[in-house]
Order: C-alpha cells, then structure tokens, then sequence
C-alpha cells in the first residue's frame, strides 16, 4: 500500500509539473499576443531586420552617458545598415558636443552616417552635424554659430540695493573669478578670454578639417548663423533636402538597399527602480524593438518622475514668454 502511494504522488506531482509549464506557456503566449496586438505588428522584432537607424538629437546638448552606449550600441547592430542624424537643436555645452561628436565619429568608422539639420543645428549642434560624411539642411534651416561663449551676472548694484555685504577668502586672487559679487577684474576677464579663445580654436579646426573650409574664413565669420542656403554657399552644407534626400543618396552613393525602413533609436530606459515583473517586460520590451509603446502602455510613470519632467533652463526658458503672452491677452480683453 505504501508503494503505490508513493507511486501515485509521483505521477500526480509529474502531471502538476506539467500543467504549471503548460500554465506558463499559456500566459508567455497571451502576453506576446497583447504586446504585438498593441504595437500593429510592427514592431516585433524590428530591432533585428535591416534598417537605417534614425538617432535624434534635440534640445540643449549636454553629456549623456546612455546616448553615447546607444552610439555604441548601433555600432554592433547587424541589423543596422546606416545612420541618420536627425538635429534639432541650439547647442550647448562643449562638453557635451565634445563627446557627442566623439561618439558619432567612431560610429561613422563602422556605418555610413548622414546628418539632416531640420529647424536648427546651431554652435554644438553644429558640431555633432559635421561628424556626418553629408550634411543635409532645409532651405530655412538655421545653422552655423561656430563660436564659445562664457557668460557671468555681476549683481553688485543689487546686493547694495537690498543690503547684502559678501566677503570671500581665496587661496588665490584668481580662485572663484570672475565672482557675482564684485566687478570683475582684469585679471580675470584676461583669464575667461584665454579659456574662450582656446577652445574657440579647437571648434575652428575641427570644422576645417571636416569640411574643408578656410580656417581664416570661419573666423571671418565672427560665429554667426546661417540660412541652410547660406550655409551651402559657405561649405557648411552640402545638400538642401531633408531625410528623403539623406535616404536617397545613401542607397545611390552607398549602395544600401532600396526602401529599408527608417528605425528610431533612443537611450535605453533606466529600469533599475523598477519591480523585478516590471523590468522583465520592459526587457523583452526592448528585445521586440517596441520599447517605446510599452513604455506609455505600462511604466512611463515609473521611470520618470513629476519633478523631473520640467527641466530647469526649459522652465525658466518658457515663463517669460507665458507672462509676456498674459499680459498680451489682458490688453486685449
């Protein structure tokens, strides 16, 4: 009796087994079937198929570690047949165009990389452009500003408006110069125009070398903007068109192949704060090339916090413009 017992829970315990695998199975398939059904098919398995990858950049440049991973990332992507470069953008810290362009040149090595300047590819936009074997530009687009700039407020007149005394004790009279809280001395405005005039000096060679322009005439320049026709004219450019004439002129002059979808690449998502099911989904997410709509289906508001979504400049950028579109309404009521 105690035999088939023993017998009897093993079989029930095979068939449990069974029917948990079966179970698990079940619900892996339901939760492909909902995520393709949502993204129209369309996005499963892009990530894999031959594609040109279209990277964006927008906004102000600083550095960022995840883009310059994405970069690499594109690099070893078989699937990856050419890049576009896609910018949107101001400028923005030398640093951060420093190593964005960086970045994109040792992409350029391992796959053939076009930029299209679509409102604007200003100052470090600009740098990050010339990283690209072509340049493509709207005839209306805004470019150029090759140039550094170092901006300070001296607030001396305020301080003594509200009555405010500010005292400093310095290892050296240049430590902490130029300072807010006095005028700045000549000394100091000697040493920013050093820092300036030495990295306006790099930014002006590295564009002669990339597009073989007069180093003296960039100069000449004095760091203006220019019309994406003008910037054709200057050698800035090289093509008035947008992403069609990018795409065309890789499959003519590169020869890749006719009519390859056009994929966007993104910084991968910090899901480190997330549940372990979470993350899990978020990682077969990605590895389906649908990271995006899962990321509005399920943890947008998980990876990115209220506070964090109103960047700092951005808001202190827009509230002018809000009080000064105000004060129009209220004179016209």
């Amino acid at each position: 009796m105690e035999a088939d017992v023993i017998v009897d829970r093993r079989r029930m315990r095979r068939r449990l087994s069974f029917w948990r695998v079966v179970a698990f199975a079940a619900i892996a398939a339901a939760a492909l079937f909902a995520i393709t059904a949502f993204s129209g098919g369309e996005g499963l398995f892009e990530a894999h198929r031959p594609q040109i990858a279209r990277v964006s950049v927008t906004g102000v440049i600083l550095t960022d570690r995840k883009r310059v991973e994405m970069l690499k990332k594109i690099g070893k992507s078989d699937a990856v047949k050419a890049v576009i470069l896609s910018l949107d953008t101001p400028g923005g810290t030398t640093t951060g165009g420093e190593e964005l362009y960086k970045a994109l040149r040792e992409l350029a090595e391992k796959k053939p990389l076009v930029a299209t300047v679509n409102t604007m590819a200003a100052s470090a936009g600009y740098m990050a452009a010339i990283s690209a074997e072509r340049i493509f530009a709207r005839q209306t687009s805004i470019t150029g500003s090759i140039g550094v700039i170092f901006q300070f407020a001296e607030v001396t007149k305020l301080a003594e408006t509200i009555g405010v005394d500010v005292e400093a004790i310095r290892s050296g009279k240049l430590k902490a110069q130029p300072s807010p809280f006095e005028p700045a001395s000549e000394e100091s405005r000697s040493l920013i125009k050093e820092i300036v005039a030495d990295s306006y000096t790099w930014f002006v060679d590295l564009v002669a070398e990339r597009r073989g322009v007069s180093a003296d005439d960039i100069r000449a320049a004095e760091g203006r903007i220019f019309t994406g026709a003008q910037g054709l004219k200057a050698g800035l450019v090289d093509e008035i068109g947008g992403e069609d004439e990018a795409v065309a002129w890789l499959e003519t002059e590169k020869g890749i192949e006719e009519d390859l979808p056009v994929r966007d690449w993104k910084p991968e998502p910090i899901i480190e704060s997330l549940s372990f099911g979470d993350a899990a989904l978020a990682f077969i997410a990605d590895r389906f090339g649908i990271s995006g709509q899962f990321a509005r289906l399920r943890v947008a508001e998980k990876l990115i916090s209220d506070k964090l979504l109103l960047d700092g400049l951005l808001s202190v950028w827009h509230a002018p413009a809000i009080a000064a579109r105000d004060n129009l309404e209220g004179a016209d009521r």
